[in-house]
Formats: structure tokens, sequence, C-alpha cells
């Protein structure tokens, strides 16, 4: 088991996707996180990607909720106010993602935990940042898409904005706000001060796109577009860099000198090109290209250009990343027995790094609501009897498997 961040507790009023994804890191290398969430359950619950549900578990709670206990609280309640307000005394790490201003009006924002722990690292993810004219917006990965570029990028002149196909500044947010966290938890170990890291949906869509802002920002004549060509990748790549048909799907090329592309695939006319045309000429170019690709198929010109130690790659669906020996190999996806009712197996994206070649476990897979109430209470100091009368007055709730919560076998 990973015990980098052993000793390290955080308590998570996090949901949706950005927030639970970023905590989950932190989980993945050994911290104990607590997720706080209402005895209704957190929206990540009650919604599920594609519609689609693994044992009566959405598939929104299972990507990014591993590794995590689960308390149920009635934080409205004053009694749940006072076991949660316990809760962040024993804390390293308090991290949420509501809309600015929540968290003050259920009395625990910054200024109020800062005041009653110093040393406390209070994180916060949002839409736009804690304030400015964006602050009250609703902040969600596609509306950032499109206030910020991706979609723009992404388009294709003739067909108009396109968004990515996954929540991509989520994803890249999360990893980020985790990157946040371990930053004041170096600096906490070093100086004993403590720290608010905020992290946003818009500085996360423009930190992706800092290769492509930058050389926009800079360029002697801005471009008037951004869209992205028709075969090449973005406005900013010279052709043949992007993706082309074969005869029965798709491959990509990469930085691949035009003469030797003319070579390979038999088209002198690509050798006529000079390398400034390929920033100017890239439709021209990516036509020549995709004309002579459809006549053979993805794994027949694979190996012609693999030969010759020019980049390519197939267009690969999700089933053929399944079997992809690479992704085997690297454990990239890992199986392991749920949490629901009938603990059917999951299949989960595992943490992407590596440590001394150690790979992180699943020690718990996404739990139950309230499944570890009343083993956190208990560790608050509650007795059972205690905890059981919470549970009447409906301060908090106790999970179906709350007294032998399902983890993963050592």
């Amino acid at each position: 088991m990973l015990d980098l961040l052993q000793g390290i507790r955080v308590v998570s009023f996090n949901h949706f996707l950005l927030g639970p994804m970023g905590i989950q890191a932190l989980a993945d290398l050994g911290a104990d996180v607590i997720a706080v969430e209402t005895p209704e359950g957190g929206w990540q619950r009650h919604w599920s990607s594609g519609g689609l549900w693994c044992d009566g578990q959405s598939m929104l709670q299972l990507c990014a909720n591993r590794n995590k206990r689960s308390i149920a609280l009635d934080l409205k309640s004053l009694k749940g106010k006072e076991i949660a307000l316990k809760l962040v005394d024993t804390a390293d790490v308090v991290a949420e993602n509501f809309r600015p201003g929540v968290m003050e009006k259920l009395g625990f924002g910054h200024e109020t935990l800062k005041a009653r722990k110093p040393d406390l690292i209070y994180a916060s993810a949002s839409g736009y940042g804690p304030d400015g004219p964006y602050a009250e917006r609703p902040g969600q990965d596609l509306l950032a898409q499109a206030l910020f570029g991706m979609m723009a990028i992404t388009g294709q002149a003739a067909n108009g904005p396109r968004p990515a196909g996954v929540s991509v500044i989520d994803h890249h947010g999360a990893a980020l706000f985790a990157l946040g966290v371990l930053a004041a938890l170096v600096r906490r170990a070093r100086t004993g001060q403590g720290c608010r890291v905020d992290a946003s949906l818009m500085q996360s869509a423009l930190d992706l796109q800092a290769e492509s802002l930058v050389a926009w920002l800079n360029a002697p004549d801005r471009p008037k577009k951004v869209n992205a060509h028709k075969h090449v990748a973005g406005w900013y790549y010279g052709a043949p860099y992007g993706v082309y048909p074969t005869a029965d799907g798709h491959i990509a090329l990469s930085l691949i000198p035009l003469a030797d592309l003319a070579d390979a695939v038999g088209e002198p006319r690509l050798a006529t090109f000079t390398e400034a045309d390929s920033f100017t000429r890239q439709d021209q170019i990516g036509d020549l290209v995709a004309a002579a690709l459809k006549a053979r198929t993805t794994a027949e010109w694979a190996a012609i250009l693999d030969q010759r130690k020019l980049w390519n790659a197939p267009v690969q669906d999700y089933a053929a990343i399944e079997k992809d020996p690479q992704v085997r190999h690297m454990e990239a996806l890992v199986t392991v027995p749920g949490a629901g009712p009938e603990q059917a197996p999951i299949t989960l994206v595992n943490h992407p790094l590596r440590y001394d070649g150690e790979a992180a476990e699943v020690r718990l897979p996404p739990q139950p609501l309230g499944a570890q109430t009343a083993e956190v209470l208990q560790e608050l100091g509650f007795s059972s009897q205690e905890v059981a009368a919470l549970a009447i007055e409906g301060v908090v709730r106790l999970g179906e498997t709350a007294s032998e919560p399902a983890r993963i076998p050592a």
C-alpha cells in the first residue's frame, strides 16, 4: 500500500467531478479522506454518465470516489455542524467545490476555519474563482469549454465549435487541485503555515491551452480564427500533423517531414511544399495526404510508417483500449469488487503514476452513502448509543454496510 500521505487527513465536502477526482488522488496516495455528504447523498450519486448504472451505483460516483470513507451529515442542523467542526479539528486539509459563498453560509468558510485551526489547508474549487464578475455564474465543464476557447480551437471552420468528447477541464482541474494541496502540505511541513488553495474550471481551461494561447498572444500577426483545419489538428500545427481516414479506419500522423511522407505514401507532390507551407497551406497538404491514405488499411499504413520510423498511431476506440497491450502491461485499468448490493466487479481507471515502481491500490471501492458514519463518529468520541440517537434524529445517516465496510482484500 502506498503510504506517501499516510497520517494526512482530508475532510472533503466535494461533489460533482473536479473536487472528488482531485481528492481521490490524495486518497490513492494514502491520505485518510473522509467524504462528507448530506443524508440524501451528493449530486454525483444521483446522476450517471451515459445514463448507465452498475449495481445501483452511478458511474460518476464510481470514477472519482475510491479509497474514501463516507459520512452522511445534515450540515444545516446544529448538531450536524458541531460534528463537522469536530471533524475539521482532526483534519490537515478541508476541501470543497461549492459555489462561492455556500460554505460561508453553512458556517465552514475559510476565515471561520482558519481562525479555529490556523495551520489548516483550505482547498476550494469553483467555476471561475472565489470572486470577480463571473463568481456567481454556474460553473460546469461544457460551459467552461465554451467560454474559454476549448470549443473554438477544437471545432473546424466548416462545422463550427465542437466540445471535447470528455469532461477534459474537470479532469485537468482535478489534477491541478491535488497539486495545489500537495504544494501547501509541503510548505506546512516546512513552516507550520496553513494555506488557502483555489482552483477553478476557468484556469484549468486556460492552462490546458497554454501552448496555443501563448502562440496566439505573442504572434506578430494574430490569426483571426483559431479553428482546427480539415485534417490538421489545430491552427498552430504544421501539416501533416493530424488525423486522416484510411481504407478501414483512421490514423494519426505526428511530426513527419513532408519529403519523408511523400516517399512513404507515394505522393510526390507533398515533397514540393516548403516548411513555411506546412503552416500556411494546411488544407491543401492535408487533402493530398488524405487521398493517398485511403488506398490502404490502418494496419498496413502503420507497418509502412513504423518501418521508416515515422511517427503515427491508429485511432483506437474504447474496445481497442481495453485490449491494448501497453494498457494491460501498465495495469492502467483495474477491476475490483464493488461496494454495491451485489458487490459486482467494477473496472476503474487506475491512479496514473507509479512510485518506486509501485502503483496505488484500491483499498476501498467507492462507498455506499454513510458507510463509515458510525466508524468516524466513534473515532471522534461518540458512543454507539449516541451514534444511534443521532441517526434517529436525522442528524446523520448510517449506511447499510457501516458495520462492515466493503474493502479490497490485501
